[in-house]
């Protein structure tokens, strides 16, 4: 197998893919473990929530660094780094003993995880030529897309059936074979030995994502005015302000900002920044809906989840070979469409809606989001300098780390505001000289005194049923608005993607097959 040989870049596919997959799955198969985790180290909430805190954030600082780190050691050897790291901190989780240790060992996981995804992507955009691309990405994709649905039905089945252990312990057998065989599959690439090191992006960039990041994590809880969170947003828009400026400025930034210049690469990393959002409006608020209104269990809610994700990722190929032949932006715009009016049908849910019908809408936005997600990408590295490949995939991992968090941050936000204000607006026409609900009470307080309660708690009782009615009915408005918001999002993103172009730079040194 030689570097440009056709059978050497689908082998080197696969070994990237294996890496891919776990530090994908990871970052959702912790959470359904949360509750048992806390009770075996005797902790609250507040205190475990960091298991998930840290490793987010951790990825999230180091991603910007993965450019630089592949020119000066090599995307070889920067993957099988990167994976030797991350499956000796899942080993590691699986045998943590407190708390703060499982935090101490998921940061070493992160260290490794928050690399592998930028690196394997600049190694997919090194050794695939422009027009097979979108075709390998879509391979890639499927992964990225299946990973995240079956972590919460793995991990559900793991602590129900199993130990919670394994849904760390699982990735040290596959990461030990993803290292072999990536030491002797993958070639490595070319070292730019000139580069140096931009420390002052590198500790800007790092606070400010840091800042960024916890403040987004922890807005749901403190509320956007809290002290605490405007302090970490100041904080971060004061050193992200200072990156931006001081890395225009540097010969060797570590990232390379002015790839904005480029027009196409500026509208497809708007249009994943948008459809990630939107992507969110579906993994993150239809598992809430399902658990909390209609009383699904997690493996339940997986198992509704997963043919969405395997719909997705049967597209990711198909829409490859799709863009191949009549270009990425159609596709773009059909893929952001449908995920835009998938997720706007979401804002007529019920707690009677049928399983079947929410059941064929995510299939639909499983389809709209492999139709754009890989092919809007790949239009936007094709124009990129084959040199800044590398730090082009920072960029578009970074944004994405960004925008998945701000979706969430955004989407609570909003479900939170919507929910005070529908139990304000009903409480106004549900008062006691309503007819409707003075018949409603008086109901109410007959069941209760057939029951054997007395009159004056028949009445208490029968008002504390009709509040809990109240609040679940605006809990239900609130999804419905929450997701028009979502899919508001996603149509903007159509405008973005009407900016690309369909061009890609000639890289140098490449040969054409």
């Amino acid at each position: 197998m030689t570097p440009n040989g056709g059978s050497y870049r689908w082998w080197a596919l696969f070994v990237v893919i294996i890496g891919g997959f776990m530090s994908i799955l990871d970052t959702s198969i912790v959470n359904i473990a949360m509750p048992k985790m806390m009770a075996v180290f005797g902790v609250g909430t507040d205190q475990a929530q960091w298991i998930l805190t840290a490793y987010m954030l951790t990825m999230g600082v180091l991603q910007p660094t993965t450019g630089y780190l592949c020119d000066v050691l090599g995307s070889k050897r920067m993957y099988i780094i990167s994976l030797i790291i991350f499956t000796v901190g899942s080993a590691l989780c699986g045998i943590a003993w407190s708390n703060d240790s499982m935090i101490f060992f998921r940061i070493v996981q992160a260290v490794g995880g928050g690399v592998i995804i930028p690196v394997g992507m600049s190694i997919i955009y090194t050794i695939f030529p422009p027009q097979e691309r979108n075709l390998a990405m879509g391979v890639w994709g499927i992964s990225a897309m299946v990973a995240p649905a079956i972590g919460p039905t793995l991990s559900g089945y793991f602590v129900e059936y199993l130990d919670w252990r394994l849904i760390f312990t699982i990735n040290v057998p596959i990461g030990i074979l993803g290292t072999i065989l990536a030491m002797f599959i993958l070639q490595e690439t070319a070292l730019q030995v000139k580069s140096k090191f931009d420390s002052i992006g590198f500790f800007t960039s790092a606070v400010g994502l840091f800042c960024l990041l916890l403040a987004l994590s922890e807005v749901a809880d403190e509320g956007w005015s809290s002290p605490y969170i405007l302090a970490l947003l100041f904080v971060a828009l004061v050193n992200l302000v200072f990156f931006v400026v001081y890395e225009l400025m540097h010969d060797d930034p570590l990232l390379d900002l002015s790839l904005f210049k480029n027009l196409t690469y500026t509208a497809s990393t708007l249009v994943t920044f948008l459809g990630t959002i939107g992507l969110y409006g579906g993994i993150f608020m239809v598992p809430l809906f399902m658990e909390n209104l209609r009383n699904y269990s997690a493996m339940q809610t997986g198992m509704l989840m997963f043919p969405s994700a395997m719909a997705a990722g049967i597209m990711m190929p198909i829409s490859g070979k799709i863009a191949d032949r009549i270009g990425a932006k159609p596709v773009v715009i059909v893929g952001v469409l449908l995920l835009g009016l998938a997720t706007l049908v979401f804002g007529y849910l019920d707690l009677d809606t049928p399983y079947y019908f929410i059941f064929w809408v995510l299939i639909i936005r499983g389809i709209g989001l492999g139709l754009f997600m890989m092919p809007v990408t790949v239009a936007g590295m094709n124009t990129v300098p084959f040199a800044k490949i590398a730090r082009a995939s920072a960029i578009n991992n970074a944004v994405r780390q960004i925008s998945g968090s701000f979706g969430i941050a955004i989407l609570t936000t909003v479900l939170q505001k919507r929910q005070v204000f529908h139990v304000s607006h009903m409480a106004e026409y549900m008062n006691n000289t309503s007819a409707a609900t003075a018949k409603t009470l008086a109901s109410t307080e007959s069941l209760f005194l057939h029951h054997g309660s007395v009159l004056s708690t028949a009445k208490l009782q029968a008002v504390a049923v009709l509040s809990q009615l109240v609040q679940r009915q605006a809990y239900v408005f609130s999804f419905d608005d929450t997701f028009y918001v979502a899919a508001l999002i996603c149509f903007i993103g159509i405008i973005p993607a009407l900016l690309i172009k369909e061009k890609t730079t000639v890289h140098q040194g490449r040969s054409r097959e």
